[in-house]
């Protein structure tokens, strides 16, 4: 197996030690959570979180105008409870703490489990969960892909606003049905913990409807030039997104060269000039990876003033890049 780690048992560990080399805004405790290491006094604190493997999510966007505190999990594994009620207990100030969960049944199950824990001690705890992968046709299984990101930015942008815990999950809970994303792969993501493929694929194929765990897509095909995969990948989201007006991300799986996102969005938006789809904002780069997968995804919001301008507020995360 070839990765530049030293041990596939202190994958995690070291990955966060490098971290905080290059980050001074944040710290580890706990082990596994990354917090701001300035607190803020006052305001919703926002906490995400998930299994490593999709930086820069989630760590990457522990800073101001985002999140709080990020609870790491193991490679593609769920963090567990208690570490994520000692990231809950870290960033309480009084005022209410905001858990963005995707929908994966280990994610869900184990923030819940830290929510009511945190809910004993007196902590006011409430969660928003992202279902925005449209590949999933039973949209109440749908799982949390690329449009988290947005999550964490939009619930960054109303806590520093001053909304309170209830006003956030209420515009949380308007905004999620809108976010709708779809990924596809071209090779699959190599785990370092394991030493095995997420799936194994040859040459003259690709995969339609990929999760971010390393799962295999909903579709196998021959593989396509880019305009014909971009033109696949915008059918089955303007299938759910109606608007005329769009904010569209373009994200990298994590081996996909800069280049190739570039070569994606000249398409995306080609086929979307010629539906009448007009972009106010364009997000490309790596926001919500699968370790090395090569690939990419697709988000779709509806345009928004109020959207656009949670977006574009500065961040300090040196990951969130307009």
């Amino acid at each position: 197996m070839k990765k530049l780690i030293k041990d596939k048992t202190q994958f995690l560990s070291d990955m966060l030690d490098g971290l905080t080399i290059s980050n001074k805004q944040i710290e580890v405790i706990s082990d596994t959570v990354v917090v701001r290491k300035n607190k803020k006094e006052k305001g919703v604190a926002i906490v995400s979180g998930g299994g490593s493997g999709h930086e820069p999510a989630h760590a990457g966007y522990v800073a101001e105008g985002m999140l709080d505190a990020a609870v790491c999990g193991e490679v593609f594994t769920s963090p567990t409870p208690d570490k994520i009620l000692s990231a809950i207990k870290a960033v309480d100030n009084g005022d209410g703490v905001l858990l963005v969960v995707k929908n994966y049944a280990g994610d869900v199950m184990n923030f819940e489990m830290a929510q009511e824990m945190a809910e004993m001690e007196d902590i006011q705890v409430e969660t928003v969960v992202v279902k925005d992968d449209v590949a999933v046709s039973d949209e109440t299984q749908r799982r949390g892909v690329a449009g988290t990101v947005f999550v964490h930015k939009v619930a960054g942008y109303l806590a520093d606003k001053g909304e309170s815990l209830a006003t956030i999950k209420e515009k949380l809970e308007q905004l999620l049905p809108t976010i709708k994303s779809i990924g596809m792969a071209l090779t699959p993501p190599l785990v370092p913990t394991t030493g095995q493929y997420g799936f194994d694929i040859d040459d003259e194929s690709m995969e339609i409807g990929i999760g971010i765990h390393g799962e295999k897509g909903l579709a196998r095909k021959k593989i396509e030039s880019v305009d014909l995969i971009v033109e696949r990948l915008i059918a089955e989201l303007l299938k759910e997104v109606k608007a005329k007006q769009l904010i569209v991300m373009v994200n990298g799986m994590g081996a996909t060269p800069l280049s190739e996102l570039n070569i994606v969005t000249k398409y995306v938006s080609q086929q979307l000039d010629d539906k009448q789809k007009d972009v106010k904002l364009w997000l490309v780069g790596d926001y919500m990876t699968s370790l090395d997968m090569e690939g990419v995804s697709l988000t779709f919001v509806p345009y928004s003033e109020a959207v656009y301008e949670a977006l574009t507020t500065s961040t300090s995360s040196p990951y969130f890049n307009i």
